[in-house]
């Protein structure tokens, strides 16, 4: 999983697979969600993200791996 954020537009993008995105619905105002071509979600676009989060503070927890690598 990989997240990043573009300032230029304020969007946050969560990659939840390294699969291609071929249908996309907006589930809110704002919220996009990106499926594959098996109907799986692959990734969810939260625009004016600063307005809808605290994009200055990132927790994480009970992830199954017990270092985190940042790329």
């Amino acid at each position: 999983m990989k997240i990043s954020y573009d300032k230029a537009t304020d969007s946050l993008y969560i990659h939840l697979a390294d699969r291609a995105s071929v249908e996309s619905d907006e589930v809110k105002d704002g919220v996009v969600l990106d499926f594959d071509a098996n109907g799986a979600l692959v990734g969810i676009d939260v625009q004016h993200a600063s307005e809808r989060a605290d994009l200055n503070n990132l927790s994480l927890s009970k992830l199954p791996f017990g270092e985190l690598l940042a790329a």
